[in-house]
C-alpha cells in the first residue's frame, strides 16, 4: 500500500461495509496498493489475537443456531457486487454489514451509524471468528459460543461531520477473546502508522495497514490513508507501533468504479481523495466502565515492534497475490 516508511509498511504489509438500509454507511477505498490480507496469511500470534477480539455485525436472522453450530447465511462477494473477475477477494462470500471490536469483556464498540436505536441493537448478533483461517476455506459457521446478542445499548453518537460511535452491552461476558487495549490519553498526531482490521464489504475479516494519520486537527476524528470499504465501519484502528486502538473508521470514498460492464475498486494515490475518517479514542474512552483503569493504558511493549520485520514477507506476498491491472 502506502510504503511510507520502512518499518510502517512492513507492519502494514502484514496486518494485513454490506450494511443494512438502517446502517447509512458510507463507502471506502483504496490508497496506493491494496494491503489486505486474510488472517491465514500471517502466522504473527499478536496480529491474529487482536484480530481474534474483532467482530462481525450480522443481522440475527442470519444466524441460525444449530446447537454448539451457528450457520451463517452467506453471499457471494463477486457475482454479488458485479464485480471484475479480478478483484482481490472476488470468490469469496459476505455476512457482515458492519464491524466491531471487544473493549471490555461485555462491551463493543462499532460506529454509530451501525447500531442506531435499541430495536437495531436486539436485531444484531455480534460474531467471533468470521475469518479466513485456510486458504480457500470459506467461514460458513462458526461456534455457537462466540455469537453474541445485545442487552442494551449504552450509548451512540452520529455527527456526520464529527465523531460517530457506539457502545454495546453483551447478552453475556464474552469466553475465549480478550479485550482489546486503547490509547487512553486520546492523543493523536499526524504521520501515526495506523492499521485496520475489519470486514471490508462484509467479507470475512482484513488487516490492513502500511496508512498513516493525514489530518489529527478534525473535531472528533481524524482522517487517513486507510484501505477500507463499506462493511469496515465500526473497526478498530490500530497505532502500527504500540497496537492500542486510535479510533473506529467511520466514513471515507466510494467503494467502486465501473471498468466497463464489470466494477473494481476505487484507487486513490495514498495522498489523493478526501481521505478515511475514523473517530477519536478519545471521544469514546471515558464512556467505558472503568475504563480509566492504569492497565488499560499498557503498552504491548518492545516486542510488538519484532512485527515490523517478522510479516513483511507474508505482506509482500498477499500484495503479489491480489494485484490488479
Amino acid at each position: 500500500m502506502k510504503r511510507l516508511m520502512v518499518l510502517a509498511a512492513a507492519f502494514a504489509a502484514a496486518l494485513r461495509l454490506a450494511a443494512p438500509a438502517f446502517a447509512q454507511v458510507d463507502g471506502q477505498v483504496i490508497y496506493g496498493a491494496d494491503d489486505r490480507i486474510d488472517l491465514y496469511q500471517t502466522e504473527n500470534t499478536k496480529l491474529r489475537a487482536m484480530a481474534d477480539s474483532t467482530v462481525a455485525l450480522m443481522q440475527a436472522g442470519s444466524v441460525r443456531s444449530e446447537g454448539a453450530v451457528s450457520r451463517l447465511d452467506t453471499e457471494p462477494y463477486g457475482t454479488g457486487n458485479a464485480l471484475c473477475k479480478d478483484e482481490p477477494f472476488y470468490d469469496q462470500v459476505t455476512a457482515a454489514f458492519c464491524s466491531g471490536s471487544l473493549v471490555a469483556p461485555d462491551i463493543i464498540m462499532t460506529a454509530g451509524h451501525c447500531i442506531t436505536s435499541e430495536s437495531s441493537c436486539t436485531g444484531t448478533k455480534f460474531v467471533f471468528g468470521f475469518a479466513v483461517t485456510e486458504k480457500g476455506k470459506m467461514p460458513l459457521s462458526v461456534p455457537t459460543k462466540d455469537v453474541y446478542g445485545c442487552k442494551q445499548l449504552l450509548g451512540r453518537e452520529q455527527v456526520n461531520d464529527g465523531a460517530d460511535w457506539a457502545l454495546i452491552k453483551l447478552d453475556r461476558p464474552v469466553t475465549g477473546h480478550v479485550p482489546l487495549k486503547l490509547n487512553m490519553t486520546g492523543a493523536i498526531t499526524n504521520k501515526t502508522p495506523i492499521v485496520v482490521i475489519g470486514h471490508p464489504a462484509g467479507l470475512p475479516t482484513k488487516i490492513a495497514g502500511g496508512s498513516e494519520v493525514r489530518d489529527a486537527s478534525r473535531n472528533g476524528y481524524f482522517t487517513a490513508n486507510l484501505d477500507t470499504y463499506g462493511g469496515n465501519s465500526g473497526s478498530a484502528v490500530f497505532n502500527a507501533k504500540t497496537g492500542l486502538i486510535e479510533g473506529i473508521l467511520v466514513r471515507g470514498e466510494n467503494d467502486y468504479v465501473y471498468r466497463g460492464s464489470c466494477r473494481v475498486s476505487q484507487v486513490c494515490t495514498n495522498e489523493g481523495c478526501r481521505g478515511e475518517d475514523v473517530t477519536k479514542i478519545g471521544v469514546v474512552s471515558g464512556k467505558l466502565p472503568g475504563a480509566r483503569h492504569r492497565g488499560r493504558m499498557a503498552e504491548m511493549g518492545p516486542s510488538f515492534a519484532s512485527l515490523l520485520q517478522s510479516v513483511g514477507a507474508a505482506a509482500d506476498t498477499a500484495s503479489v497475490q491480489s494485484s490488479r491491472p
